[in-house]
């Protein structure tokens, strides 16, 4: 295991990462987010991982951006820079291989847009979901703004990005914000055996089948199902 404010663990063919500020409800700071850019390149070009479980340690997936942080940066051009020099959210948005988030207590603010940027995403039945940054006079800045809608459907992206309001895990999986609810406590457990299960049709199908569907959403219709048939052969 790697230590750190990001722990990594290996079990071929999953790699466990796991985000560890539990006495900030692993809240998400430069350091994280350092450690996720280092990180996440060599994972995906590790020959062991075929997928990527992401969790968080103690009681929250993550409970967003830490708010500590906000207004430290020496002036505002330069934290702007600094976020789209080391942009996790575009390298986990390209990562080939498949990646599922294991969700429970707070998944708040660019804890749900760092969710959002996995491909399946696992939640505990005690799970909390929501989008406050309205709350602080901003917009969602860590890509929700755009994952958001894609998930969950345009109207209801700017209902929670407006209202700032929760979401249990029951109505997130209505809203399509998860793709599995499960019993309290087992969410790792679930995360890991469904990554084990998409894996079951083989790492390069499963390649093959993201780069379809993600590349072909920026794509018109005829263009995508080029990029389709290409790809199916």
């Amino acid at each position: 295991m790697t230590e750190g404010v990001v722990l990594l663990e290996k079990y071929p063919p999953l790699a466990r990462v796991t985000l560890n500020r539990p006495e900030v409800l692993n809240a998400l700071n430069i350091e994280v987010r350092d450690a996720l850019f280092d990180l996440l390149p060599a994972l995906a070009l590790d020959p062991d991982v075929e997928a990527v479980v992401f969790a968080g340690r103690g009681r929250a997936f993550s409970a967003g951006a830490d708010v500590r942080e906000f207004g430290t940066a020496p002036s505002v051009i330069v934290a702007k820079q600094v976020r789209w020099l080391r942009d996790i959210w575009g390298l986990l948005l390209d990562f080939p291989k498949l990646t599922v988030a294991a969700i429970h207590g707070y998944a708040i603010g660019a804890g749900v847009e760092l969710a959002l940027c996995l491909d399946l995403r696992v939640a505990s039945a005690e799970a909390v979901f929501a989008v406050p940054e309205t709350a602080f006079a901003m917009i969602p800045g860590a890509g929700g703004s755009q994952t958001l809608p894609r998930a969950v459907g345009a109207g209801r992206a700017i209902d929670l990005i407006l209202s700032g309001r929760r979401l249990g895990a029951e109505q997130a999986l209505a809203w399509g914000l998860t793709d599995r609810v499960v019993p309290t406590g087992r969410h790792l457990e679930a995360a890991e055996a469904l990554a084990r299960e998409v894996l079951a049709a083989g790492s390069e199908l499963v390649r093959r089948a993201k780069a379809a569907v993600n590349i072909g959403l920026n794509l018109p219709l005829k263009l995508g199902l080029l990029l389709e048939r290409a790809l199916g052969d």
